[in-house]
């Protein structure tokens, strides 16, 4: 699998942070994500990669919004999807402006996606890397995915999938010829 992922120096990571919080200031604000025009912005931000934005408030989950398509320039997609963990997660309420001081941001950058090729699902246990791996798992028009920081919470693989499962449409005890299951690693900040 290749794992590579962005070069992101602090000032990177910093710029990408203050674009996340911009935007959802600009939501609570103006009802629509900021506006990024990713020329004003470093190379590495510009470069197409995927995200995902997840919003807590006193550790809780408030929002996880992101793509698993790097068809975007990054500093883009983090804008985008910023706004759409505060204001589009249809498990919460949109975001309120009495909420933003508490609010915590974690951005996670997506490597590319690579198949996971098994057979069965025991086969399948027997090659995820539990603490590492991010997982889509595909079956007819089901999707589901877990980002690799999910493993803190769920750290048994038979469980990781199960809940994958799940959050994919499926029965947790699921399984098929047709299954399809892809990894990725992540960049994590702040």
């Amino acid at each position: 699998m290749n794992n590579a992922l962005p070069s992101l120096t602090a000032e990177h990571r910093g710029l990408l942070l203050k674009v996340a919080s911009d935007s959802i200031r600009n939501g609570v604000h103006e009802n629509r994500a900021l506006a990024v025009d990713a020329h004003e912005y470093p190379g590495e931000l510009r470069e197409s990669w995927a995200a995902f934005v997840t919003l807590t408030k006193a550790d809780q989950l408030r929002g996880c919004v992101g793509t698993l398509d790097s068809g975007l320039p990054l500093v883009v997609n983090v804008a985008k999807y910023a706004y759409a963990a505060a204001f589009c997660d249809s498990r919460f309420g949109p975001l309120t402006e009495g909420e933003l001081p508490a609010l915590e941001i974690h951005i996670s950058v997506l490597s590319k996606l690579a198949p996971i090729p098994c057979q069965s699902e025991a086969e399948l246990l027997t090659r995820l890397q539990p603490g590492i791996d991010g997982l889509l798992l595909e079956e007819g028009g089901n999707r589901g995915t877990l980002l690799p920081s999910v493993w803190a919470n769920i750290p048994q693989p038979q469980e990781f999938l199960r809940q994958l499962k799940r959050k994919a449409g499926l029965p947790p005890d699921y399984w098929s010829a047709t299954v399809r299951v892809k990894r990725y690693v992540t960049c994590c900040f702040p």
